[in-house]
């Protein structure tokens, strides 16, 4: 059973806009956090307001050591009151912090060719994976490629496109109206060249909006490739207590199952989701 998690402090060392309403938040926090894994995430609420009351969602985007810190970096889109708050912060504020929380990425060694489908702001966990896997290249198969699909509404929102440069082998981009790479959904590029690939040799990792992913699916549905998703829901708690968060898994004896993002997840294998 996994221990409980306390509230800590986290100290603000950067919170910077790198495209419209996207900011990338760095903090400190303590040194237990080296230990978090990708697709885990963590809770923030702003130290000493009243508001917001509850704390919010975000998954871990990057973690590194810096002069004798743990830093950790969320990626976050501005989208009501809670994140507005959050990208007013600055230097030195801070936040309470609770985490890591969650189940993580499977990373399976005998698989050699690594597909990444990220979307839109589902880019975090699987930034963090791609860096993840880069580092244990050595530990599993030298030969390992990772490819990832970046999909986004504009060129403005490929975000992370040069980290991810970094550490995969290819980075094959879309775009919804056309104005970089592909012209279409990341989910229609991936569809054209998943026939390219051994489907015994290649594990699949995704993360973006909820059609995405029903999308991704579909498409894996017709082939027997492994493929594990970060779930993007809301949650009130993080800890599995409040059931706010819960996903259709399937049913016994007539009564729907389901399981929670925040506790049983957010990753999942893809075929264990009800997509409705």
């Amino acid at each position: 059973m996994e221990p409980d998690k306390s509230i800590i402090t986290g100290k603000i060392l950067a919170n910077r806009e790198v495209a419209e309403n996207h900011f990338v938040m760095a903090l400190a926090v303590p040194d237990d956090f080296e230990e978090a894994l990708p697709g885990q995430f963590i809770m923030l609420r702003v130290k000493g307001r009243e508001f917001p009351f509850l704390a919010r969602p975000f998954s871990i985007y990057s973690i590194y050591s810096l002069q004798k810190m743990i830093i950790i970096e969320i990626l976050y889109q501005v989208v009501g009151k809670g994140t507005i708050i959050l990208s007013r912060l600055g230097e030195d504020d801070e936040l309470n912090i609770l985490g890591p929380l969650g189940r993580g990425f499977d990373i399976v060694p005998d698989r050699k060719k690594i597909a990444i489908v990220a979307g839109g702001i589902g880019v975090a966990p699987l930034s963090f994976l791609a860096e993840y896997l880069g580092k244990q290249a050595s530990g599993f198969q030298e030969d390992r490629k990772i490819v990832c699909y970046m999909g986004a509404k504009t060129s403005e929102l490929l975000i992370d496109r040069e980290r991810l440069e970094d550490v995969c082998s290819r980075v094959i981009i879309s775009t919804d109206d056309g104005s970089n790479g592909y012209h279409g959904s990341v989910t229609d590029l991936f569809k054209e060249d998943i026939r390219s690939y051994k489907y015994d040799d290649l594990m699949v990792y995704s993360c973006g909006p909820y059609p995405m992913m029903k999308k991704m699916a579909e498409i894996l549905k017709e082939h027997s490739i492994p493929c594990q998703v970060s779930m993007e829901e809301r949650m009130a708690c993080g800890v599995g207590a409040c059931l706010g968060c819960a996903v259709r898994t399937g049913t016994q004896k007539e009564n729907p199952l389901y399981m929670r993002v925040c506790k049983d997840g957010p990753v999942f294998d893809i075929d264990t989701i009800i997509w409705r």
